[in-house]
């Protein structure tokens, strides 16, 4: 059966991530069988990343700081999830299924596909976030 997007609920999470004015930093985009809804939501990145479990695949869009000494700013990441126990089959899916996700998701500085839980370190993804964000003035700190 062919995946489908609930496309307002999911528009609703993605821009409570992107809206100032609340405190929710990421959201999870997941697989209620042949569907893709919102999943949970949250401040903590530490949390998403509990949600990023060895058995199922989703989406997550993140919010998160960056910048230098010169400015700070906010930029987001779609990241796309794949456990290391998820078949063959769903993982190739997975591929398609993120064009349905691009159509409410389509703001974001960087897109990552992982499924090694090293890979979701917030070092590292901030670190590939401000090398997508150009230039960087806070050479004193290198």
């Amino acid at each position: 059966m062919a995946t489908k997007i609930d496309k307002e609920a999911c528009r609703e999470a993605y821009n409570l991530v992107r809206d100032d004015s609340t405190e929710v930093n990421w959201v999870t985009f997941k697989y209620e069988g042949s569907m893709i809804v919102p999943g949970h939501s949250g401040v903590d990145y530490e949390e998403f990343t509990r949600q990023c479990t060895d058995d199922i695949r989703l989406f997550g869009f993140v919010r998160f700081t960056t910048g230098d000494a010169m400015s700070k700013r906010v930029k987001f990441a779609l990241i796309t999830w794949i456990g290391e126990s998820v078949s063959g089959l769903q993982r190739a899916k997975t591929g398609t299924d993120k064009t349905l996700v691009k159509e409410v998701v389509q703001n974001f500085a960087k897109e990552f596909v992982i499924s090694d839980h090293k890979e979701l370190d917030e070092d590292y993804i901030k670190g590939e976030l401000k090398k997508a964000g150009g230039a960087n003035y806070d050479a004193q700190a290198e």
